[in-house]
């Protein structure tokens, strides 16, 4: 079914939704959302439907009261209530699916240890698709990890919805393997007075894009959105966001980071912020920031904001892109630290900020030693 009316969409809200993949036309490379993407190496993901590949599988331990993981039939009431696929990648996710996977969390549970789930592909070969659901009941709070590694072809779709009170941190790692493909549409959807932290981090795979978007549906609804991503040699890692503002009252922030080093490591960053006229009270900020090591890195950031009402608390945005600062590395040197050492040391300063968001140590750990890694692996 189709949502949109049919006259050309004026503002990000108004565009193209439907879980019809025919609805979509193939994409060519032309268009706006998919200029940076290189289509090609998309694996098939963008083509026709087909049934979805056994390569990928869901890991998880023993869960806290209070909290339950189950699979569901696409026809689940719950599942297309959060997201309508807005391109054809995720309308071929939505259809080819099959089941989903659903996370619930029960209201006014308060849950203390983290919720762990990982996506374990097994092969390249074949298109994978997946969807999962994530419902956090009213006034609850949960801490959430969710692991993608191994390889994989994979497009998949994470309907997220906090009712009323509840509060969420949402920490998604991509972790691929070097060859590993995944094309990823994330949705929130807030109620009143809800909260949302999400942390994204992406190291892996040969090309992962993801994009996030959040709704807001009741007065004082908050989301937080970071990102760290690392890009190599040859990868391509793409982030895009969407913050729709339609209900007044209600604040959002997003910051993300990138480093990338290696011949034809290529980040893209874009972030969307709409604040529709009925969303007066409305307090938003947006930044990303881009860290060169090498020669032959691009990085592009594109920060978008959109405003149709001038009675808002804030509203504002940045991007910066550069290479190392050399009045830091001279101070480092200039105190006995080797060269290789304090780029190090510049580099994780320049996302610690961000890892110390994530409320599990062992990862932030994990995620600081794979950075470390990279840059001795590059000789930085």
């Amino acid at each position: 079914m189709t949502t949109q009316a049919s006259a050309p969409p004026s503002t990000k809200s108004q565009a193209l939704r439907s879980y019809d993949v025919a609805d979509f036309p193939a994409l060519t490379g032309l268009e706006e959302e998919w200029r940076f993407t290189p289509l090609k190496r998309l694996r098939g993901l963008a083509g026709e439907p087909q049934v979805s590949a056994d390569t990928v599988r869901h890991e998880y331990g023993d869960l806290p009261e209070g909290v339950t993981i189950e699979r569901i039939g696409m026809d689940d009431a719950r599942v297309g209530s959060v997201l309508t696929p807005v391109d054809r990648v995720s309308a071929l996710a939505y259809g080819s699916a099959g089941q989903a996977l659903l996370v619930q969390v029960a209201s006014d549970a308060v849950v203390s240890a983290p919720v762990g789930l990982r996506v374990v592909g097994d092969s390249v070969e074949g298109r994978a698709f997946g969807h999962t659901f994530v419902e956090v009941g009213r006034f609850a709070e949960v801490t959430l990890v969710l692991e993608h590694v191994g390889s994989a072809t994979l497009a998949d779709n994470v309907e997220v919805s906090v009712a009323d009170g509840a509060k969420l941190i949402l920490v998604t790692v991509a972790d691929w393997a070097a060859g590993a493909v995944q094309a990823q549409h994330l949705k929130v959807k807030l109620g009143r007075d809800a909260k949302v932290i999400h942390i994204q981090v992406s190291l892996g795979g040969d090309l992962v894009r993801q994009f996030t978007s959040v709704e807001y549906t009741g007065r004082g609804g908050e989301a937080e959105l970071y990102g760290v991503y690392f890009a190599d040699s040859g990868q391509h890692l793409e982030h895009r966001q969407l913050v729709d503002h339609s209900v007044p009252d209600c604040r959002s922030y997003v910051g993300y980071r990138g480093a990338l080093q290696g011949a034809e490591a290529h980040t893209v960053w874009v972030g969307d912020v709409l604040i529709q006229a009925e969303a007066t009270g409305t307090d938003t900020y947006e930044i990303n920031r881009n860290l060169l090591l090498t020669d032959g890195a691009r990085a592009d950031s594109v920060p978008n904001l959109e405003i149709e009402t001038g009675e808002i608390a804030g509203a504002g945005h940045a991007s910066a892109t550069g290479r190392f600062d050399d009045e830091q590395l001279f101070y480092l040197m200039a105190r006995g630290i080797p060269e290789g050492e304090a780029r190090r040391l510049v580099v994780r300063g320049f996302f610690a900020e961000l890892i110390n968001k994530i409320p599990v140590e062992s990862l932030r750990e994990r995620l600081g030693d794979a950075i470390e890694a990279r840059l001795t692996k590059a000789g930085a």
